[in-house]
Formats: C-alpha cells, structure tokens, sequence
C-alpha cells in the first residue's frame, strides 16, 4: 500500500487555499512544473469529499456526531445490559461514555497539532504518528473495517426496519403470509435506492440537510423507545439475572455485550473528516467549533442511550428482545412510526460513513490510478460502491448479528485505543504526569482484551460455528444466542 501523504494546509474562513503562485525560475515568467503541480493538486483536494470545503459550523459538527454515533444499535443495548446485569452494565456504560468522550477530545485537539497543517482524515494522523508506511497499514484497514462493515449493516437495519414497517401496517397482530409476505431482499433494495441518489451528494456540506433529519430522528425513536418502557412498566416476574444460563453461554453474552457497546461508539472512525469541513485561521482553530458540537452531541448521545439501555432493561430484564422495538409490539401505529424513523436515521448514517470511503477510493482512482476527476468517475465509483454493500446485505442479511463481532474486532482499537497511543507517540508527555499517567493506563487497560484476542476468536469463531445452522444466504437469523 503506497503511503498517502497528508492534505494538511491551514484554511481561512473563506474555504481551501488557492495553489500557490511564483515566477518560473528560469526567470522566464512563466510558470515552473513545480508550480503546474501545485496546482494540479490543489484542484485535486479542492474536488476530493472531505477537503471540498470548510465552511462548516459548530452545530454541523453536533448533528454530523450524533448521527455517527447514535445508530439503530442503541436499540439493542438493553439486550447487552440482559447479558451484563445491573452491575457491569451501568459500569460498562457509563465508562465507555466517559473514555470514548475523552479520546475523542484528544482526535480533536491532534487535528492541528503541527502549527499551519490539519490532518484532515483518520490514516493522515496515523502516518504522522507512526510513519507514513505503518501509520497507513495500522489505520487503514481498521477504517474500512468499521465504515464498510456499518454501511453493510445499516444496509440490513434500513431494509429489515421497513419490513416491520410494512408488516405492522399491513398485517397487524398476526404474521405476514401468502400475498402479502415481502421477502427483506426486495426492502434492502428499497431502501439502497435512495443511496444511489445521496451518494452522488458530493461533500459532507451538501449531506447536512440529511445528516441532520438523522439526528433528529435517532432522538426521536430513543424517545419512544424508552417512553413507551416506562408507559408499559416492568413486566410480571421480571428477572434481572444474566440472560444466559450456562458458564459457555456467559462468556458468549459478555463478549457480545462488549462488542455491542464498542459498536455504539464508533463515531471517533469519521470525526477528523467531520473537523477538516470546519474553517480554521491561527487566531480561530477549528478545535473551538469542533469540540463545542462534541460537547452536545455527547449529551445527545447520554440522552439516547442510558435511558433506552437502563429503562428497557427495568422494564423486560432478561426477556428483551435484540430489538427494543420488537419487545414493545404495541401501540402498532407507535411502534410504526419508530422504525420508519430508524429507517430515515439510518439513511443519514450511511452516508456519514460511506463519505470517507468514496474519499479513499477517489483518491486511488486520482492520484494513483491517474483517472481525471470529474462527474462520470464519482457517478461510477459511488454507484459501484453502493451496490457492492447492496449486495453483500443482501446475500448476509444476517449480517447485523456480527455487529459484536466487528464492534470487538476494529471499533474497540479506532475508539479506545489508537487515540491514546497516538497521544503518546506524538506528544510524548513527561513521565508520571496527569497526562502520561492517564493514557499510560488507558493503554494497559486497553491491551488487556488485545491480550486476550487469540482467546476471544476462538470463542467467538466456535460459537459462530455452532450458530451456523441459523445462518441462510439471502435469511436473516434472529440472534447468535445459541447456549
């Protein structure tokens, strides 16, 4: 993998900076190759996604953060807490909050660490930190990872939200049958059909009018999510022990809760792409916007997810579903107009996290490859893009219930711990100060899953084995509980 050198210019308010231009050397008064290249370059970063423009607000970056963070999976969190307990739950929560909350102050803060340059893309500070060689192979395939892997399950989300959609409004109480029986297939390619139209949207400016009806939407089903727990009240003979039952099926459940909180906060994969679309001068740093709109995405997020986690976990114990939603079952018309909100949320989130990966690939088509830039190659990257994550949706509509999985196996490392270690080998802050002696344990804590992952893949590899059986290409399986 050739080394992708950082677009790293400091911006002024009015957007990217010009290519520069000096009299040739030859003293002829043209221009140099030199300069010819620099200008070439320039337009190259000036039509790239994340480095278009920066033009953004703070409150972009709030609602950009909510959306990116706040996914469909916040509804399957009292499922985790049924396989943690009381306990560990609210711990696991309330410390993946405050962690995930502080490395990404730190993402924010690295983003223009070197005076004049910002890092505008996750691998740019990667490189700075570990070398452009390593720091491209460290960070890389984690991104894609994550990006593809959330575009592939949101791909899942958005088609099995509007069959329940259909299904509650059609058939009501009783199953779905005969004529009236849509398979998921045909939702999932609904619902990529708007995404080969939002994909054409070139920037992450020109998606904030999506990005934000995102948000707005994933507060909204949070709400009834949580509101419609409390209306209903504990069920009888509630039981709050773990729900599983046999020491296999523990060890299974704990992991698979981990996997599912790390997968909750997967934003920090896009929040240097988010910064880099804010304007920044010497005197204003796009830090200050930056981390204001962290600040209230972050009470956003504590908005959605301790209630929805704790209230439904109240309110079932160890007899939630994966889905909230599908526990609740009633008022129909409630539970209708919640999944058609996870449907437009996620709609939203898909671009988030597919912008990174449309900026990855035109840079290889660009830079590399040598492709002229120009509406023809986004229209046929994009478009192949979309239908690649069609595709693999559909042939793995199972593919969500691997959502611990990838949340162990990338989402842990991008979340909680390449932030610090970049910290600490950029900053190199004084041995046994707050700073050092912070990352320091972060660090330690942090290699212990890392420690443990031959182990871990072992379980988890075992026990995909065992849950094969409810695996289907083109069928969906209900849950990967199989002890």
């Amino acid at each position: 993998m050739a080394a992708v050198q950082p677009s790293v210019e400091m911006t002024t308010q009015q957007g990217p900076p010009a290519a520069s231009y000096s009299p040739a050397r030859d003293g002829g008064g043209g221009r140099s190759a030199e300069d010819e290249e620099k200008e070439k370059a320039a337009a190259i970063d000036n039509w790239l996604p994340i480095s278009a423009t920066r033009n953004a607000k703070w409150w972009y970056s709030a609602f950009h953060n909510v959306t990116a963070m706040v996914g469909a999976g916040v509804l399957g969190l009292p499922y985790a807490m049924s396989q943690l307990g009381w306990g560990a739950g609210i711990t696991i929560m309330l410390l993946s909050w405050v962690i995930t909350l502080y490395t990404l102050w730190q993402m924010v803060e690295m983003h223009e660490m070197v005076p004049g340059k910002r890092f505008d893309r996750y691998h740019e500070l990667g490189q700075h930190a570990f070398g452009d060689r390593l720091g491209l192979w460290i960070v890389v395939p984690q991104q894609l990872v994550v990006e593809v892997g959330v575009n592939i399950v949101y791909m899942v989300t958005g088609g099995t939200s509007l069959q329940k959609f259909h299904d509650v409004l059609v058939c009501g109480d009783a199953a779905c049958e005969g004529g009236r029986k849509i398979r998921l297939t045909y939702f999932i390619m609904i619902f990529a059909s708007c995404h080969f139209v939002l994909a054409q949207l070139p920037n992450f400016d020109s998606i904030s009018g999506v990005s934000l009806a995102a948000a707005v939407m994933s507060l909204s089903y949070s709400t009834i999510a949580w509101g419609a727990s409390v209306s209903k009240g504990r069920v009888p003979d509630v039981d709050y022990g773990l729900r599983a039952t046999t020491p296999p099926g523990k060890v299974f459940g704990f992991l698979g809760a981990l996997g599912t909180v790390a997968f909750a906060y997967a934003g920090h994969n896009v929040v240097l792409e988010i910064q880099a679309t804010i304007p920044s001068t010497p005197e204003k740093p796009s830090k200050k916007p930056m981390w204001k709109g962290v600040v209230v995405a972050y009470l956003v997020v504590a908005l959605c997810y301790f209630p929805v986690s704790f209230v439904g976990y109240w309110a079932f114990g160890d007899s939630v579903d994966g889905d909230i939603l599908v526990t609740l079952n009633r008022p129909r018309w409630l539970i209708a107009l919640a999944n058609m909100m996870v449907v437009i949320h996620v709609i939203g989130s898909y671009q988030i996290y597919a912008m990174p990966v449309f900026d990855m690939i035109e840079t290889v088509l660009v830079k590399k490859l040598r492709f002229p830039p120009g509406l023809t190659l986004r229209l046929i990257a994009r478009t192949v893009y979309v239908a690649f994550t069609m595709f693999i949706a559909i042939t793995f509509p199972f593919f969500d219930g691997l959502l611990s999985f990838f949340g162990g196996f990338a989402f842990a490392p991008t979340t909680y711990f390449l932030p610090c270690i970049m910290w600490l080998a950029i900053y190199k802050p004084k041995r046994f100060s707050l700073s050092w002696f912070t990352n320091w344990v972060r660090r330690r804590a942090n290699q212990i899953p890392h420690q443990c992952n031959p182990t871990a893949a072992y379980l988890i590899n075992s026990n995909l084995l065992v849950c094969s059986s409810s695996f289907m290409f083109f069928r969906s399986a209900s849950s990967l509980e199989c002890f």
